[in-house]
């Protein structure tokens, strides 16, 4: 899981054989990392249109101008960061994104990575009678799971969006199957998946805390570090991601966009 792409500007105009190879190698590893980019927020947008169709951030404003592009801070005097936590990206919608892009503007002289889990491994590594139980249960999943509101909230009180302090609840199969490469998936995160459908969450707890246990075992796992420029994207219907909280009093700014959604199935 995971790549790195040289020789490719994404500042310059993409052609279709660029676009469909780059296309293959996402879905093939997952996330796709480019350092040295120079990307303006314009161009930041169109590099994101190669994948899909960006979509607004149901809780935070985006930048003036550029509703889709949210910016992702910590300041120095900060020790929570923003998703500190492991989850795919908003779950608790009904149709979450396919993907999501996130470019590096400044970033800590030290620290700041973020890790992805792959979880069609973390599937693939269950046992025959594990699969089999969990492939008709659905997970339920709410925006205000405090294990990933509470990295929110000071975002949400400098830049949320008036009126949308509401909480989201979504229902998805805990295992779903990529609708472009047919593998099958664990769909559960810590973030947002609080309990199972049809169950309580006291009910739902033995099981969740062991697949949030095996979806991210250091196997299935790649890191990626950035620096100014570097530019990755991640397919949400197959990765986990958790950014590294470990650069207290240095500051990192990051733009990021996620693309609409489907429904998973």
């Amino acid at each position: 899981m995971g790549a790195e792409v040289a020789g490719v500007d994404l500042s310059a105009p993409v052609d279709e054989d660029l676009r469909a190879a780059l296309r293959r190698a996402w879905l093939g590893a997952g996330v796709l990392v480019f350092h040295d980019q120079s990307l303006s927020a314009v161009g930041f947008e169109r590099v994101a249109r190669l994948f899909g169709e960006p979509a607004e951030y149901p809780f935070l404003r985006g930048l003036a101008g550029h509703p889709t592009i949210t910016e992702v801070v910590k300041l120095e005097h900060e020790v929570i960061n923003f998703g500190g936590v492991w989850h795919a990206d908003t779950t608790y919608l009904p149709a979450p994104p396919i993907a999501t892009l996130l470019i590096a503007r400044e970033t800590p002289a030290y620290g700041g990575d973020t890790l992805f889990a792959c979880q069609a491994a973390a599937f693939a590594a269950l046992s025959d009678g594990m699969q089999r139980l969990l492939a008709p249960l659905r997970g339920v999943n709410r925006s205000d799971n405090p294990a990933a509101a509470r990295t929110r909230e000071d975002r949400i009180r400098d830049a949320g969006r008036e009126g949308d302090a509401r909480a989201l609840e979504a229902v998805h199969p805990v295992v779903r199957t990529h609708p472009e490469t047919g593998r099958r998936a664990l769909f559960v995160n810590p973030a947002h998946t609080v309990r199972l459908e049809g169950m309580t969450r006291e009910e739902s707890a033995p099981l969740l805390s062991y697949l949030f246990e095996r979806q991210v075992r250091s196997e299935l796992t790649c890191r990626v570090g950035w620096r100014p420029g570097t530019l990755a994207i991640w397919d949400n219907r197959t990765l986990l991601h958790n950014p590294v909280n470990d650069y207290h009093g240095h500051r990192r700014v990051m733009h990021r966009i996620t693309l609409e959604g489907e429904i998973p199935t």
